[in-house]
């Protein structure tokens, strides 16, 4: 019987356009996404360096961009957060304990609070016993590590648990851990379905 549910944030809760970003950046002079800025996107995920030095990496690529346009393009990538998933959410925090677990940086959080305002927000937050971002934590998915701090912060039943993430190594890491898993399947499958899926 699950006790706990685990949330991914983007493409859970708030759409994405993931080419956005990178397309954004191709028309500031990028030529392509590489390797140096995957590890400094994961640097800052980890919240190993600042915002200043993570932009100022970013331009290092694109020398004819001001820092406020890689910051503008860094954040294409966020569309809406449909109030009816919010809703469904605050159902089910009445019934189940409930995390949230996100790989993001600190730029997208401020921008997500910017932009949907502290009442929205509070809200949201509000439904969760706890909030993780992997900035705050200095840890991401899949690590396994993230998980198992989750456990044992909060004395969970990984068998308990029910995780969910649109990213196939996420749930595999936390299907190997013990937990029930959904693999949401973005654009076939809304959050708010959950119980059609007869995993709870």
């Amino acid at each position: 019987m699950i006790n706990t549910i685990i949330f991914d944030f983007g493409d859970i809760f708030i759409n994405l356009d993931k080419q956005a970003t990178t397309e954004a950046l191709k028309k500031l002079g990028l030529k392509e996404w590489n390797e140096d800025l995957d590890y400094l996107n994961i640097q800052f995920e980890i919240g190993k360096i600042s915002e200043d030095n993570f932009l100022l990496g970013i331009q290092k690529h694109i020398p004819n961009a001001s820092l406020e346009e890689i910051k503008k393009a860094w954040n294409a990538i966020l569309l809406d957060f449909p109030l009816h998933r919010l809703e469904f959410l605050q159902l089910l925090s009445k019934k189940y304990r409930l995390f949230l677990l996100s790989n993001t940086d600190a730029i997208h959080i401020e921008t997500f609070e910017q932009n949907n305002g502290s009442s929205f927000y509070g809200d949201f937050y509000h439904c969760f016993e706890k909030v993780y971002f992997s900035f705050e934590l200095g840890m991401r998915k899949p690590e396994a590590a993230i998980f198992n701090h989750l456990i044992k912060e909060h004395e969970l039943s990984a068998k308990r648990t029910l995780f969910i993430d649109d990213k196939k190594e996420n749930t595999d890491t936390a299907l190997a851990l013990g937990f029930q898993v959904w693999n949401l399947q973005v654009g076939k499958e809304d959050v708010v379905h959950l119980f059609d899926k007869n995993i709870i």
